[in-house]
């Protein structure tokens, strides 16, 4: 598939549009593990319905039609299917996340309309589309391949552009600076080695000279954290409960045994990987809430 046509079909698909926040961390920073959200509603067996028009879900009133649900899965089993079997989520999954994928574009969009967003005639996104495929026959061919017609892929892509504008609203309320500890550990993966490397320190040891000897590649190296970017929360709430200079106790987490050192802490601007993540846990925040709050009706068990 042509680059420009992928973009097109990525902006389709919620859990790419919603977030430009693909992001890797260091340990213990570490790293955030990839959006797989699931509604947190019970999902029903669909009753007889009066209506003309099955539904997959109702959210605040906004209908999610049974056939637009059933395109998106499965344009994301073509997609899935590419990645190969080992890699590849499970049907199941592919299906529970489109569905939530489609809520959550719901939300969000009718969040934007309520902000005072004003969309984009039909005309103008068609003409902005064929020139990011390349052209109208590059486009024709897209939604072909894809099982789009105009009008199905004007309306995802109307949901989407909506969803986009409300979730760059959200991301742009985080603070672009905040105060932030500059951090050093030493991570290991028993107790025992943790006791002897934390008796060494209280002799008097360089902390930063034994972070080399466990890990020549960074030597502990986690550089500055703001609040909100460890995902460990044992080693955060050490971090900030130190002050410059000292060092932690023991703390134990999934990952193994840590020990950290405070180098240094101050207010500080953001660097662009932990602006992402706070963007990022900004929106999640923002979309746990909406779901508590909305009035969300599943009728379709997405099955494998």
């Amino acid at each position: 598939m042509p680059k420009r046509l992928a973009l097109i079909f990525a902006m389709l698909l919620t859990a790419s549009v919603i977030v430009a926040c693909g992001r890797e961390r260091v340990q213990t920073p570490t790293a955030v593990p990839s959006r797989a959200i699931t509604p947190t509603v019970t999902l029903t067996a669909l009753p007889p319905s009066p209506t003309a028009v099955p539904m997959a879900a109702v959210v605040n009133g906004t209908p999610i039609p049974l056939s637009e649900f059933q395109a998106e899965e499965a344009r994301a089993r073509a997609a899935a299917a590419t990645l190969g079997t080992e890699i590849a989520p499970n049907p199941s999954q592919i299906a529970k996340t489109v569905l939530a994928d489609m809520v959550d574009t719901a939300l969000l969009a009718q969040a934007a309309y309520a902000s005072g967003y004003k969309p984009s005639k039909d005309e103008e996104l068609w003409k902005q589309a064929v020139s990011e495929a390349g052209g109208e026959q590059a486009l024709q061919a897209f939604l072909r391949k894809n099982g789009y017609t105009r009008q199905a892929f004007l309306r995802s892509l109307r949901k989407q552009r909506a969803a986009a504008w409300m979730a760059r609203r959200i991301a742009a309320q985080v603070p672009r600076s905040a105060e932030q500890v500059r951090l050093r550990q030493i991570l290991v993966y028993n107790q025992k080695d943790a006791e002897a490397v934390l008796a060494r320190l209280k002799h008097g040891e360089d902390f930063a000279k034994l972070a080399w000897q466990y890990d020549p590649y960074t030597g502990g190296d986690l550089g500055w954290a703001p609040r909100g970017y460890l995902l460990q929360p044992a080693v955060e709430k050490a971090a900030f409960s130190l002050k410059v200079g000292e060092v932690s106790g023991i703390i134990k987490t999934p990952l193994g045994y840590h020990i950290i050192k405070v180098e240094d802490r101050a207010v500080r601007p953001l660097d662009p990987l932990a602006l992402q993540v706070l963007q990022h846990k900004a929106l999640e925040d923002w979309l746990r809430r909406q779901r508590a709050n909305a009035s969300i009706r599943i009728f379709v068990t997405p099955m494998p």
